[in-house]
């Protein structure tokens, strides 16, 4: 049994790492228009140099997921340290297009290595609190991104300080993730422990529930980072700091995620998903409608929406399927980044063709981006929509087997 203070001493360094992998894409939004006018790239361009963070993820994530009962959570997290130095070595000495698209596959697959490691790495260290303490882990993404999105706000949009700069500060929580990971012991995964064999968790995999939420992660993951990923845009013609709402919805994720235990208890995993997609959803819908000062009301009730989707849907696996073990895990992270991968490309795209339809319509350019946004969002609002269908109707199927999840009193838990 691993110790209170090995356990804390692991869970802090989880999220040390968890902060790098947030702060690269709080970084990557907020220069997608310095980088656009260095290297002379359309915001389609850009989303294809985007896109590897999500799919070199996907991968990293997907392989990773089977290996880490293979070869221990620990080599892979080495491996995630090696893929973030890497990618950030390739930024600071990018030329072109090329060589940034090179650098997010480096920070992708070892994103993903972090997330396939660290998810299970929870799990094992509090199996009494599953889906309540993979929130507390997920805390750490949105605030990462309002570490990272504050550090870009006053080192770009301030100062004015060279891009190089922003960059070089991910060397910090690389270097103390790595160390402190290194000299610590990890348990076994909780599959293992618990002698599920590795047919016994290829086999849940194909179950049909399993399948059901692995196709509905595509769409959760979609709206939550997509949006996320080109918030900065979308809203450059809504008169308000793009960064500055991308902060804004990221703390409030970050409060939500770290008091999800009282919500898990009254709302369990499938009542949280119905209602986060309903929040989402009608945020997208005001988001697309607002400007100014109100673009910060919108962005509080879509917060509210994406805040709990991606940590649940890993706990309703983990609650519900747990004999799927961190191949489950890794392959319904994945599914949600290979998704984003996807979505961030279109959403350039649809960008691009809305503004020039906009433009072809005598619109100004000020006019024109804010049409563009606004179009952009109420497309991406489709996807909550039909999730709000799939997660009703799993409920009604499932109602006699929830109860509220045992929340076992525990001080661990309340790091």
């Amino acid at each position: 049994m691993t110790s209170a203070i090995h356990r804390k001493q692991l869970f802090v360094a989880a999220r040390v790492a968890l902060i790098f992998t947030a702060m690269t894409f709080a970084f990557r939004a907020s220069l997608e228009g310095v980088w656009g006018d260095s290297f002379h790239l359309t915001k389609e361009q850009l989303g294809w140099i985007f896109s590897p963070a999500f799919w070199g993820f996907t991968l990293a994530m997907v392989f990773g997921g089977p290996l880490c009962d293979v070869i221990g959570m620990k080599r892979l997290l080495g491996i995630a340290f090696i893929g973030h130095v890497a990618g950030v070595v390739i930024y600071l000495v990018a030329k072109d297009a090329t060589m940034l698209f090179a650098g997010t596959v480096c920070i992708g697959v070892g994103n993903g290595m972090v997330e396939a490691a660290c998810n299970p790495l929870t799990v094992t260290l509090f199996p009494e609190n599953k889906t309540t303490m993979l929130n507390r882990f997920h805390v750490w993404f949105p605030g990462g991104i309002v570490i990272g999105g504050l550090l870009s706000y006053v080192f770009v949009e301030q100062l004015k300080i060279d891009w190089h700069y922003l960059i070089a500060i991910l060397f910090i929580p690389a270097v103390i993730y790595g160390l402190m990971f290194l000299k610590l012991k990890f348990p076994q995964t909780e599959r293992v422990t618990k002698g599920v064999s590795t047919k016994q968790m290829f086999a849940s995999c194909l179950t049909p529930l399993f399948l059901i939420i692995f196709i509905c992660m595509f769409m959760t993951g979609a709206t939550e980072l997509g949006t996320n990923t080109w918030i900065v845009a979308l809203l450059q013609g809504a008169n308000v700091s793009g960064i500055l709402v991308l902060v804004f919805i990221n703390g409030l994720m970050a409060i939500g995620r770290s008091f999800a235990g009282p919500v898990v208890h009254r709302l369990n995993p499938n009542g949280m998903l119905i209602t986060s997609a309903v929040l989402a959803c009608i945020g997208l819908i005001l988001l697309s409608r607002s400007s100014g000062y109100m673009a910060f009301g919108a962005a509080f009730v879509f917060a509210a929406g994406v805040c709990f989707f991606w940590p649940t849907m890993l706990g309703f696996v983990s609650e519900y399927l747990p004999n799927t073990g961190a191949l489950g895990l890794s392959l319904m992270g994945g599914a949600g980044m290979f998704s984003t991968s996807f979505i961030i490309p279109f959403m350039g795209k649809w960008y691009d063709d809305f503004k020039s339809g906009a433009l072809a319509k005598g619109l100004t350019d000020a006019q024109a981006n804010a049409a563009a946004g606004s179009d952009t969002l109420m497309k991406v609002a489709i996807m909550p929509v039909i999730l709000i269908v799939i997660f009703s109707l799993i409920y009604f199927a499932r109602r006699k087997h929830y109860a509220a999840p045992k929340e076992v009193l525990d001080p661990v838990a309340e790091l």
